[in-house]
């Protein structure tokens, strides 16, 4: 269910570099500790998003502490 929110709120900004930083920063801080949700958003936005955000998202889940 939450990756499902997760999914459509990254679709709906991903026209946007800024605003889809912002947002996965937000869900980030959104699903706290919860370490398979995070790994599941990793998944999400890796598959659907690394081509053209890549940088972004290494950038959020190193700061998360996701990525080492």
């Amino acid at each position: 269910m939450m990756l499902d929110f997760s999914k459509m709120i990254l679709t709906k900004v991903s026209f946007d570099p800024k605003l889809f930083h912002k947002e996965l920063r937000k869900l980030l801080l959104w699903l706290g500790d919860d370490k398979e949700e995070v790994e599941n958003l990793y998944e999400l936005c890796s598959e659907n998003y690394g081509d053209i955000y890549g940088d972004i998202i290494s950038e959020e889940f190193k700061d998360y502490g996701y990525l080492d």
